[in-house]
């Protein structure tokens, strides 16, 4: 088999229209970007109303949430690759437009059932705009601009993550609940309209025969690892449904592996993975959203039921962390062309680190300015210096022609890494809030139901606390959020403990520089851009 050649050695057409538009076409890719990342968050401000508006019980409430990120990271790779095969160009329109109908039917909905399958259709169109904005980027952007381009890129998804509530907040004040979902029409619209006018045309030139036995079992694999996240901190980890789920993902995977060892048109060639600079960044990427997805769970928990700010309040306190990665995002680039990808990935990782275990010494009483601003500013700081250039390593790892399935494998870890770090950051605290506060629960003579409503959340504890006289209620205010607070501490040391296994692991085994450790083979033709 062909090694991967030398991106640097790849011959890139100037001429083009699409290179001198290339900006442009940036901006379009993250517009189209942004809508699929705040639609990741919106939903959950509006989670309450949801609960008001359509009778939802909490299993309803879980699976519209996750409905959308099931169905999104298990189509990923199978996405990427037919954008490789057929065109980047219209894997993103197709994307836009099922995003766009499934947005429209999710606001018309007027059953939770409606809602779940709404948010999964949602889920298919974002599976094929997301790695098609990260390979449409890497075919028009020569090799010494690819870096800043993804690093604006990663930063638009940055902001993109703290606009969710924020943006959900204010809508849900001022319209009804389906206009968290109306709201991506508009951007919808636009995106389309610009890509037919900017977005160049490309796919891969050999035009490889389809792999289905590949793409089915990637879906299977990935969808039943996924349930089993999903569903680990609800049944428990050690439930039937749950390792159940563990061992077909488990199992399906190794399949699709060793099927793609073998076959001789695979949808993803396993040999990238030798590749240092591929699979080290892979797992630095793994490893950062891992932390930052367990940590502002966890974080926007507590600017809320412990700090006491409205939903739109703590979306406006994470601003904040949105210019710090705008900001350090893009600017990663130039880091890297002085001390090398190493370094500053590492250098990341281990500022997510410290920032983490100094988040887990933030008081109950805490302030905003001087316990959670320069705590989640540092966190920031660190996750902007790994994503970008940890991107650009995989992607500049693999010829041009495989950007589609080389983008979902990154969007694929990045999923894979939230959704783990929700779980088990979340179970972490959920094991220790119940223990914390089940002693008190106990001894207060509550009824059963109330009991286990306040043992079940902070926020269940709050409702109830509400309904009790003035000095039990208060105090049992008082001992949940110190429950919940001791639980935080001990899920954001988890996820200080995976920052810390990612900074190894890159120190240890991702390249200093991006042609390091490249196995050079002739140069492949110029990836063909087609202007109208």
């Amino acid at each position: 088999m062909t090694a991967a050649p030398n991106p640097a050695l790849i011959p890139f057409d100037r001429s083009s229209r699409a290179y001198h538009q290339r900006w442009w076409v940036l901006g379009v890719m993250c517009l189209s970007l942004l809508v699929i990342i705040v639609d990741n968050s919106i939903l959950n401000v509006a989670l309450p109303t949801l609960v008001r508006e359509l009778d939802a019980t909490n299993s309803e409430l879980q699976w519209m949430v996750d409905s959308y990120t099931l169905v999104f990271a298990g189509l990923l790779l199978t996405a990427g690759s037919l954008g490789d095969r057929f065109g980047r160009r219209g894997a993103l329109q197709v994307g836009l437009v099922v995003f766009g109908l499934g947005s429209l039917l999710a606001a018309l909905s007027d059953t939770p059932a409606q809602l779940i399958a709404t948010r999964g259709l949602m889920g298919v169109g974002g599976a094929f705009i997301m790695p098609a904005t990260l390979s449409i980027i890497t075919n028009v952007f020569p090799p010494e601009e690819r870096g800043r381009a993804i690093g604006m890129w990663a930063g638009i998804a940055g902001v993109a993550t703290a606009l969710g509530p924020i943006t959900g907040g204010f809508l849900l004040e001022h319209f009804y609940w389906g206009s968290v979902f109306t709201v991506n029409l508009p951007i919808v619209v636009i995106a389309l309209v610009a890509g037919v006018l900017i977005v160049p045309t490309s796919s891969d030139p050999s035009r490889p025969r389809q792999d289905p036995i590949g793409a089915l079992l990637s879906i299977v694999g990935l969808v039943a690892l996924l349930y089993g996240i999903i569903e680990g901190p609800e049944r428990g980890w050690t439930d039937t449904v749950t390792l159940s789920a563990f061992a077909l993902g488990a199992l399906v995977l190794l399949g699709f592996a060793w099927w793609e060892a073998r076959s001789d048109h695979p949808m993803l060639d396993v040999q990238f993975f030798k590749n240092p600079r591929f699979t080290a960044a892979s797992l630095g990427i793994t490893a950062v959203f891992f932390a930052m997805f367990g940590a502002t769970f966890l974080l926007t928990q507590h600017l809320q039921f412990v700090m006491g700010y409205s939903p739109l309040q703590a979306g406006v306190r994470l601003l904040p962390w949105a210019a710090v990665m705008l900001v350090v995002a893009p600017s990663s680039a130039r880091l890297v062309e002085r001390f090398g990808t190493k370094a500053v990935v590492t250098t990341g990782l281990g500022l997510v680190t410290v920032a983490l275990a100094l988040l887990a010494t933030i008081p109950v009483d805490s302030s905003y300015v001087g316990d959670v601003l320069w705590r989640m500013m540092l966190m920031a700081t660190g996750m902007a210096l790994v994503m970008a250039p940890a991107t650009e390593s995989i992607m500049g790892s693999l010829p041009r022609a495989k950007a589609g399935v080389g983008s979902a494998v990154n969007d694929t870890t990045r999923q894979v890494g939230g959704a783990l770090g929700v779980a088990i950051v979340g179970s972490v605290m959920s094991s220790i809030y119940r223990g914390e506060i089940g002693a008190f629960v106990g001894r207060s003579g509550l009824p059963t139901e109330a009991a286990e409503q306040a043992r079940a959340s902070l926020g269940g504890a709050l409702q109830v606390a509400g309904q009790l006289p003035a000095e039990t209620g208060a105090l049992l205010v008082r001992t949940a959020q110190e429950a919940f607070v001791t639980g935080l501490h001990r899920g954001v040391l988890v996820a200080s403990g995976a920052a810390l296994i990612g900074a190894v692991v890159t120190f240890v085994w991702l390249p200093a520089r991006g042609d390091d450790h490249v196995e050079v083979a002739p140069a492949e033709p110029a990836e063909p851009l087609v202007d109208r």
